[in-house]
């Protein structure tokens, strides 16, 4: 793109404006992004088991792949985080996908491990730099051209949206990141998190991987701004609603709708429901997760589940287990086996038997025979532990069980 172009570009009114609705437009969402920041607030703070972090990552990778149609079952990425991938070609390089996303999911968040850092993720080299962490890992013929991390190349259209000029890429990647990175209010930086999600998909800098870049880079966003403590995300409502999530990311590409829709180039009543809409979605995943750890309700949950172990599936699991395994949830520690053998108020040789059939049945994880334990979550515990958070994966796992 030659000078000229890039200060026409600059000088005019943006093709992609308005970047946040007017302030006449602003005040219920902000009300309502107020109301997500007390709520997240309260749940960030709550400790949590190593083992729940990592499954919500697993569910992460999962809901935002199979948005895009390209989505394993649970059971077989729980296969392949344990690098046993299938014979299977197309299955293979989806496992690998998966694996990529949680694998990207980490590296990205220690990078914006500090609080204060949400507005970084606006340099346009950031975004380019989820977009390399997601593919790079992938063999050869299976990530998106021209390359992890670089710019489109050529025009696309994505349904009725045809997407800007493959030159004007890196421009409005500027506008856009400069825009964004100003909005620092609190609230005000959760809409602009929900509008940055909707723009980004309309530059569509990458030849492919766009919707997961937007996804993974909302999630970011929450997380460097403290809303998530690692407990939710919007990925998981994206998926759940996921006719609405294209169809209000569509209609807010559409053009301004008559001299009432806002002054950009855009409609601004439709960007007000697509950020109305991912409030409302982050509000309903915070809600659905406080409900999910409240300690008391979880007790009696982990119970019912050691119950069935025990009356069922007699599986040499034991209700003595609770006291200790309902602390390590809590904890999020690891301890000793000794000390978990001690909590159980049993004889040693009881107490040894428990363990190992906790650490059989993965109510217990260890990593070596020796080693440490600590809170365990096993697919097919989910439905006791946390009814509802995946069905998916409920679902699966009662499957691969078969008749009981």
């Amino acid at each position: 793109m030659d000078f000229a172009t890039v200060i026409a570009l600059f000088d005019s009114p943006h093709p992609f404006e308005p970047l946040l609705p007017s302030e006449a437009r602003l005040e219920p969402l902000l009300a309502k992004a107020h109301d997500l920041g007390r709520a997240a607030g309260r749940l960030a703070g709550q400790p949590i088991a190593s083992e729940l972090r990592s499954l919500l990552r697993a569910m992460n990778s999962y809901y935002s792949n199979r948005i895009e149609g390209q989505h394993t079952r649970p059971h077989e990425l729980e296969q392949a985080l344990r690098r046993d991938f299938s014979q299977n070609t197309a299955l293979a390089a989806r496992q690998r996908l998966a694996i990529a996303h949680i694998e990207a999911e980490i590296a990205l968040e220690a990078r914006c491990a500090t609080e204060g850092q949400a507005g970084l993720l606006y340099v346009p080299e950031a975004v380019a730099e989820i977009h390399r962490e997601l593919f790079f890992r992938l063999d050869a013929g299976d990530g998106p051209g021209p390359g992890p991390g670089r710019w489109r190349t050529q025009e696309v259209s994505v349904g009725r949206h045809i997407a800007p000029a493959a030159a004007s890429v890196s421009a409005l990647m500027q506008r856009w990141g400069s825009f964004y990175a100003g909005v620092r209010r609190g609230e005000a930086a959760l809409l602009a998190m929900a509008a940055a999600h909707q723009r980004l998909g309309w530059i569509h800098p990458f030849q492919d991987g766009n919707g997961r870049v937007m996804r993974l880079h909302s999630h970011l966003l929450l997380h460097a701004g403290g809303y998530t403590g690692g407990v939710w995300s919007p990925l998981r409502g994206f998926a759940r609603t996921v006719d609405r999530y294209y169809g209000l990311l569509a209609a807010a590409d559409e053009p301004r709708r008559g001299d009432l829709d806002g002054r950009g180039n855009l409609s601004e009543s439709a960007l007000v429901d697509w950020i109305d809409y991912v409030l409302d979605l982050c509000l309903d995943q915070v809600r659905f997760m406080h409900g999910l750890l409240r300690l008391s309700e979880f007790e009696s949950r982990l119970a019912a589940c050691l119950a069935y172990e025990q009356q069922t599936l007699h599986s040499g699991v034991r209700m003595e287990a609770l006291r200790p395994l309902h602390y390590l949830f809590v904890t999020g520690l690891e301890i000793e086996r000794g000390e978990f053998k001690r909590m159980t108020g049993l004889g040693d040789r009881t107490a040894v038997s428990l363990l190992s059939a906790l650490v059989r049945r993965g109510l217990l994880r260890s990593d070596s025979v020796q080693g440490k334990v600590r809170f365990g979550l096993p697919l097919h515990a989910l439905r006791f532990y946390f009814p509802a958070l995946w069905p998916e994966a409920e679902a699966d796992a009662e499957r691969q069980a078969g008749p009981s």
